[in-house]
């Protein structure tokens, strides 16, 4: 009997991001990265982690993939920033290209809503009780669309013309707003 394994990542690590508003033309926007958010893989990232590298590379060097495969670009990122949040980023998709077409069909319904940063740390700290890996500084290569993001919380927000994502996420957002107000009282 034969097992599908996954590849085992070693010295890189990947880390998610929230789309927001995909538009007709492929353009979208979101959160590569939340500062302060721990990761499945127990990593969370510092404000100011990727100031280096954006100084260095900007956004016209950081590759736009589909699952973290080089041999699979779907596009281009067009801004990519840290904030107070984390690393918001607008990129587009290439009409192009047949995978970033079905791309945005998916992200469109909502079946594909994770992005996730692939980089190299070079500067982290670790807190030994909780084994929380601080990422102090990181080396920026890659931001892609993915299918399980490392950040489960870490979902597409807004889709322009996808009506039934529209009106999921507004049930959503009263849902949470009842939640909220049941808790304060």
């Amino acid at each position: 009997m034969t097992s599908d394994r996954l590849p085992v990542w070693r010295t890189k690590k990947y880390a998610d991001l929230t789309l927001a508003g995909v538009s007709g033309d492929g353009v979208f926007s979101g959160y590569a990265s939340l500062f302060g958010e721990v990761d499945l893989g127990k990593d969370a990232l510092a404000p100011g982690a990727f100031a280096g590298s954006l100084a260095k590379r900007g956004a016209a060097g950081v590759r736009m993939l589909y699952q973290h495969d080089p041999a699979e670009p779907l596009g281009r990122w067009r801004t990519i920033r840290e904030d107070e949040r984390g690393l918001y980023v607008e990129g587009v998709l290439s009409p192009g290209v047949a995978r970033a077409r079905e791309v945005h069909q998916l992200m469109k319904s909502g079946a594909l809503d994770g992005l996730s940063i692939g980089f190299q740390t070079v500067r982290s700290r670790t807190d030994r009780q909780t084994g929380v890996r601080r990422i102090l500084e990181a080396d920026l290569w890659e931001i892609s669309i993915v299918t399980f993001p490392m950040l489960p919380q870490a979902r597409v927000s807004n889709v322009k013309n996808a009506r039934w994502f529209r009106d999921r996420e507004t049930e959503l957002v009263r849902s949470l707003r009842r939640a909220a107000r049941m808790l304060k009282s």
